[in-house]
């Protein structure tokens, strides 16, 4: 799965550690979760997607080649 939270992040002028701080969430799932090591739990990834101001569709989209 690929994702633009590091773009949004960067957008919002916020650190790993602000956003993490702001999810409720350690910076390393922050920072695992925008290398694509780790895809988060829908609760998660719906909680990302209102703070953005996205829909989760356009905050993570599905890699066909995997």
């Amino acid at each position: 799965m690929k994702n633009l939270v590091k773009v949004e992040r960067a957008r919002l002028n916020l650190t790993q550690s602000e956003l993490a701080e702001k999810l409720q969430v350690s910076r390393q799932t922050i920072h695992a979760i925008e290398k694509n090591k780790f895809n988060p739990s829908v609760t998660l990834a719906i909680k990302m997607a209102k703070l953005f101001k996205l829909t989760v569709e356009d905050l993570f989209t599905i890699d066909e080649d995997s």
